[in-house]
């Protein structure tokens, strides 16, 4: 069990790769935080996870996009009292519909997908970090994307917010790394076939994919001790070896 007892939060918890890695940390002993707006989704990994033999996680319904700070510190005032602390902190929730030009963007949709995609997972770090800190080692793992990333035409904010992301990721890794207490990494999941794959990508054979269930073994390593002084690092899924 190479996570015995480690509490570990995970958002988007009931889409495809928040739930994919929620089973496989949870397998390895794992206490899972679910955290998603969509509850017959978090019943649906709440029942995957007690059928595999996994601890019996919890599910925290909250909607990142309408939640203001005194939820954010209500979630962390909840996991203190319960746990104390917490060792890991996986950001899957993401907010996509299509490939769009930024002129023909609302700017509705334009603050909904830059408030899920970035400003939840900083309110989220700034909120939970005491907790991370609390702990020997703790690992705060950010979810990009293999194309938004390199800022082709129409990844509209959600590419915005994953450019981002990224930077963020390495300036919380580069300012936490002193204390060799919470490693920052960001995650490149690679093309898989899970539902976001079907929204961008319609038309896509998705037999030719990797199933989500292949990320597994970037999932364990990110939050075990297999990565242990390992900060500040894009890890792509494609290319991933121990």
């Amino acid at each position: 069990m190479l996570l015995n007892d480690n509490v570990i939060l995970i958002t988007g918890a009931g889409g495809g790769l928040g739930s994919t890695a929620a089973l496989a940390l949870a397998k390895h002993g794992a206490h899972i935080i679910l955290l998603d707006k969509h509850i017959p989704k978090l019943e649906a990994v709440y029942d995957a996870i007690t059928d595999a033999g996994g601890s019996e996680p919890i599910m925290y319904p909250f909607d990142l996009a309408g939640a203001n700070e005194s939820d954010y510190q209500e979630l962390a005032d909840r996991i203190e009292e319960k746990y104390g602390a917490l060792q890991g902190l996986l950001h899957s929730a993401v907010e996509f519909s299509h490939f769009t030009p930024l002129s023909q963007i609302s700017t509705k949709d334009w603050w909904q997908s830059l408030h899920v995609n970035l400003n939840a997972p900083f309110l989220l770090c700034r909120m939970l970090l005491p907790l991370l800190e609390k702990s020997p080692h703790a690992s705060v793992v950010m979810t990009s994307d293999s194309s938004a990333r390199t800022a082709p035409a129409y990844s509209g904010a959600y590419g915005v917010a994953k450019i981002a992301l990224e930077g963020f990721a390495k300036i919380l890794a580069e300012e936490l790394e002193s204390a060799n207490t919470v490693r920052v990494n960001t995650l490149i999941p690679g093309p898989v076939n899970s539902p976001l794959r079907k929204r961008a990508y319609p038309a896509e054979d998705k037999s030719r994919l990797p199933a989500m269930e292949s990320l597994a073994a970037v999932y364990l390593y990110l939050f075990s001790a297999q990565s242990l002084g390992v900060t500040g690092q894009t890890i792509d899924a494609r290319t991933f070896h121990l």
